[in-house]
């Protein structure tokens, strides 16, 4: 679930630039940011687990971290270079994810285009409102001037679902904590696996893909 809600944020970083003018859309500055899962993906969340992930940015490197809630792991993707891995702590394990196929067909979309919508406030923070459109699908993204996503959200065959922020927290992110850790076995993604940070097209809801 918080893969596929990860996934949503990585779709709006993804996204192709139009002829017109687009948001920021890394940080340039580093900050953590806690979200909340929103519309139709908060509703697969089993009862009395914590609804809420937090995504950190090394901005010098345009590095993304996502921690998951209790312990259970940790993701990291390198957007510019088209790489991602994911940290299994129980298991001790790392997994490589092919996230270069997935934002690539993202980037190659000819038909998505940006607008302005207006502004907003989330978590203390002032953001623009931008709507992308891709063919049947429509997206929303709330991004600050330093290019910080505070809310992303999209409508995909009636169902509405994305994340939005409830914290933001603004200093400097220890290097270390965005790389692979030592000791730990290297596990390969089982055949047939949808990628875990391909997520959806421009637009879709958390819950319309990979999980």
């Amino acid at each position: 679930m918080r893969r596929t809600a990860l996934a949503t944020l990585l779709v709006v970083v993804a996204l192709p630039a139009a002829a017109q003018e687009r948001p920021p859309l890394t940080p340039t500055r580093d900050v953590a940011v806690t979200y909340r899962v929103i519309g139709a993906g908060a509703q697969q969340i089993p009862p009395g687990a914590p609804n809420s992930m937090t995504i950190s940015w090394l901005a010098a490197q345009g590095l993304m971290r996502s921690d998951m809630p209790g312990g259970m792991g940790w993701m990291v993707a390198d957007p510019r270079n088209g790489r991602a891995f994911m940290v299994m702590e129980p298991m001790r394990a790392i997994m490589d994810i092919p996230a270069a196929q997935a934002m690539a067909q993202q980037m190659n979309s000819p038909t998505a285009t940006f607008r302005r919508e207006g502004t907003a406030t989330i978590a203390g923070q002032q953001c623009t409102v931008w709507v992308v459109q891709d063919g049947g699908s429509q997206g929303r993204s709330c991004v600050t001037a330093d290019g910080v996503v505070l809310r992303a959200e999209g409508t995909h065959q009636g169902q509405t679902g994305g994340m939005e922020a409830t914290a933001v927290q603004f200093g400097p992110q220890d290097p270390a904590r965005f790389q692979r850790p030592a000791g730990y076995q290297t596990m390969q993604m089982p055949q047939g696996m949808p990628p875990g940070m391909g997520g959806p097209a421009p637009g879709r809801p958390p819950g319309q893909g990979p999980r």
